[in-house]
């Protein structure tokens, strides 16, 4: 099997890492001269920049072990306290100084509920090894707490051209027969997230014309499934599959849907079929009764059902183009959801800033959103710390 060459290609010290030279040299010395009661390290900015290999590659040159948790498996304040505390309470295996990592910290739960953010602030006081958080947005609502006392370092997209010469290398390493306008356009669209960049070059194949790579659409949501869902159908590489849906920015209810809905178009045999489905059914089973219980770290079943599974159902590989799309009744539920949760969302910020119920909160709404489109919304951006997906709503 081959090996996805976003783990060939995995920097292995800083000179590897691409268009964050600045912010390595922060990193570097912050870890360096860290002790005890120093304020942890954020770093925050988009998927596919470097943020979580910029930190293994520092360690490796200081010579420290990284201790990873990830947050996203461990959202419970008592089950993070038990895995945190021990990693910082614990010297090295290797007597080696060490890092301590926590991965995804947009995956934590809020402050207001199972208190995991306050759990890590009240740990890392007590850490003598440095503690090194990321996420992709640190001004998320539930983050607030660790940000505000934190030291922050802000991985910024990386630039056109650093991508289009990592690409260029990795083509000559690898043999492939890319036209330079092919690259370029790789480059380009990738929105400075350079996995993704390196995961569409391997999925191009060994000959890629400017034709083939205009296949790869800028990213954005749908074209990031409509790729991902053309490299689970299309391989029969279940290392590739599983690797799918890794820059893919949506949640799993909508990756189901849209699996759901393109598996009865992509796959024309019956047999395939219902072996992609049963496992498409196992993954909707196991994701209940992780809601269920809150074992978030059994997520990872889930994904390999779903890409690997569905994309090893089938005994050969289908020649047809098919036109992915969203599974439009579930989804207009999903989204009326989506839209009422960031209502209740802002709702909440509001209620909290001027002291007012929720529901009372959701009554003022339309004159904060007479302000926005209006162009009267810095000072209520800042206030109220909204994020992207809050603010496009108040917009329209």
């Amino acid at each position: 099997m081959s090996v996805p060459w976003i783990i060939k290609y995995k920097p292995k010290s800083s000179i590897d890492i691409v268009g964050q030279e600045e912010q390595l040299v922060e990193l570097k010395q912050k870890i360096s001269s860290y002790k005890k009661g120093d304020k942890p390290i954020f770093l925050y900015g988009g998927t596919g920049n470097g943020k979580t290999s910029s930190v293994y590659a520092v360690a490796e040159e200081l010579d420290l072990e990284v201790v990873e948790v990830n947050a996203s498996d461990i959202r419970k304040a008592q089950a993070l306290e038990s895995v945190l505390g021990n990693a910082i309470g614990q010297m090295s295996l290797f007597g080696s100084s060490k890092v301590i990592l926590v991965d995804e910290a947009e995956g934590l739960s809020g402050v207001y509920d199972r208190g995991a953010a306050p759990t890590i602030l009240k740990l890392q006081e007590k850490s003598q090894f440095p503690v090194v958080i990321v996420a992709s947005d640190a001004y998320e609502r539930k983050l607030k707490e660790i940000r505000k006392k934190s030291y922050l370092i802000e991985f910024k997209p990386v630039t056109y051209d650093k991508v289009y010469s990592l690409l260029k290398k990795i083509s000559l390493e690898e043999q492939i027969s890319a036209e330079d306008d092919a690259l370029k356009h790789l480059a380009r669209v990738c929105g400075g997230d350079v996995r993704a960049a390196v995961n569409d070059l391997q999925n191009l194949g060994k000959t890629i014309t400017l034709k083939s790579a205009l296949s790869i659409s800028p990213r954005d949501r749908k074209s990031e499934l409509n790729n991902a869902l053309r490299i689970i159908y299309k391989t029969k590489n279940p290392d590739i599959a599983l690797r799918a849906l890794d820059d893919v920015n949506a949640d799993l209810d909508e990756i189901f849907l849209w699996i759901e809905e393109n598996t009865q178009l992509e796959y024309l045999k019956v047999v395939d079929l219902d072996r992609a489905f049963e496992n498409i059914a196992l993954a909707d089973k196991f994701f209940g009764r992780i809601r269920r219980w809150q074992y978030y770290r059994f997520y990872v079943y889930c994904y390999a059902l779903l890409t690997a599974g569905v994309s090893l159902a089938k005994a050969d590989k289908y020649s047809h183009s098919v036109d992915y799309k969203q599974n439009s009744r579930p989804l207009k539920i999903w989204i009326a959801n989506r839209a009422n949760a960031k209502k209740d969302s802002i709702a909440s910020k509001l209620a909290q800033n001027t002291h007012v119920s929720r529901r009372k909160a959701k009554t003022i709404l339309p004159y904060i959103k007479y302000q926005f489109k209006h162009g009267k919304s810095n000072n209520l951006i800042k206030v109220l710390e909204l994020n992207n997906e809050e603010i496009d709503w108040l917009k329209k």
